[in-house]
């Protein structure tokens, strides 16, 4: 059992760097199965969640070459398999996004019901339905997806949410179907747009991205490319957390501003300062109490969920009553009780967390049920009074990159200790 060991109250200071996105990484390796020729995938972060996404394409058959330290030369043309391993997507619910992909290549895909996160159930209806529309017919039974195909046709799709699973699902799906396909209310997530870029770097064509209508002008094959993937904005918002709740005085470099608009909107309104250091970094410096404000999650452009928990965290040590709500996942409140034994102050209400605002945390153990909640739980350490044991710490390695190396050089006294 592995557990990070935080003695809080140092200030953070210094320069981190903002590794490849997970979010971007995920759908990007899926697609690269679209050609039969090989693609080089730059700027992949070292992760659980993209470790196991290289071990679901090679149980597909794929041969996957490390060329260096983030870069991945990935050979789609030995693909054999259309049944998915079990045993990986059950880990990660990312990985059904192999599914589009291997429809187009196998005309069959068999994929069992993802897993990942227990922050709601995630359900995968809109990507059928999606499917559906594109001339897929899928059955569901035992736990597993099964679709098959014998003409692919393209469709008008409007998604009753704009989720960005099914979105680029169904852009990976279209993207190689002569013909036009509409995805109507798709998601705008930068991550999309990376997904979108990589596939018109292979061939595809795809107009308004970054939109919420999605035109793909289907071509029938695709070629493999040399893509360097965006960065993560949710890292870089952790870390911007990570600063405030410190009373820290961190450049951050790796960040797309535009896409961290949102965050550093309500970072600003808590009190905090940041500058626009390059068009690729900033600088933020945080020295007075957080002041009280709201939060609301929504799709973007809107603030995300995966900087809800790590928000309320810094929320909680604020002068006055804030109000947290989530409308994009349910029973995504489960580090309120881990972070209540630090001596917080919060009432959940339904979909609603209503945050009073405390002096000061206590370090104590607690244990990280997600990946956000667990972030979460290593900024409440970093902040506390004492000693702070965090366990569950496999949760965060799928979405930070040796998270304790770039705390620790920005002198945060964190440690990982094997029991």
């Amino acid at each position: 059992m592995e557990k990070f060991v935080i003695n809080g109250g140092n200030p953070l200071a210094g320069l981190v760097e903002i590794g490849g996105s997970k979010n971007a990484a995920l759908p990007i390796l899926a697609a690269t199965l679209l050609s039969e020729t090989p693609s080089i995938i730059r700027n992949i972060p070292d992760l659980l969640d993209v470790n196991t996404m290289i071990l679901v394409l090679q149980g597909l058959g794929v041969k996957i070459e490390k060329l260096a330290e983030g870069t991945f030369q990935i050979f789609p043309d030995s693909l054999i398999k259309s049944d998915a391993p079990y045993e990986l997507i059950r880990k990660m619910r990312a990985s059904f996004l192999v599914t589009g992909p291997l429809i187009t290549r196998l005309k069959r895909a068999q994929v069992p019901l993802p897993g990942g996160c227990a922050i709601g159930s995630r359900p995968i209806d809109l990507h059928i339905k999606g499917f559906l529309h594109l001339g897929v017919q899928v059955s569901m039974h035992s736990g597993y997806v099964e679709a098959w195909t014998d003409q692919l046709h393209p469709g008008e799709i409007y998604l009753d949410f704009p989720s960005v699973g099914a979105t680029e699902n169904i852009m990976m799906l279209a993207s190689v179907i002569p013909g036009d396909t509409v995805i109507a209310n798709a998601a705008r997530e930068p991550e999309v747009t990376d997904l979108a870029n990589f596939l018109m770097a292979m061939g595809a064509k795809i107009e308004g991205v970054g939109t919420d209508t999605i035109v793909i002008y289907g071509t029938p094959k695709l070629y493999g490319c040399d893509y360097s993937i965006i960065n993560d904005r949710i890292e870089a918002g952790t870390f911007c957390v990570a600063a405030a709740i410190t009373g820290g005085d961190v450049e951050i470099k790796g960040v797309n501003h535009i896409a961290m608009r949102s965050i550093i909107t309500k970072l600003e309104e808590i009190g905090a300062k940041i500058s626009k250091v390059s068009e690729d970094s900033l600088f933020i410096s945080m020295k007075e109490r957080p002041r009280a404000t709201d939060i609301k999650t929504m799709p973007y452009p809107g603030f995300p969920t995966d900087m809800q928990a790590q928000f309320m965290t810094l929320l909680c040590l604020a002068d006055g009553v804030s109000v947290i709500t989530e409308t994009v996942f349910e029973n995504r409140f489960a580090h309120v009780g881990e972070l209540e034994r630090m001596g917080v102050n919060i009432k959940v209400e339904g979909r609603s967390a209503v945050v009073v605002g405390v002096e000061k945390l206590t370090g104590t153990q607690v244990t990280a049920s997600d990946l956000r909640a667990g972030a979460a739980l290593v900024l409440a350490g970093l902040a506390a009074e004492g000693t702070t044991d965090v366990y569950g710490i496999s949760h965060v390695d799928r979405g930070y990159a040796n998270l304790e190396k770039k705390l620790h050089k920005l002198g945060a006294s964190i440690k990982r200790v094997y029991e």
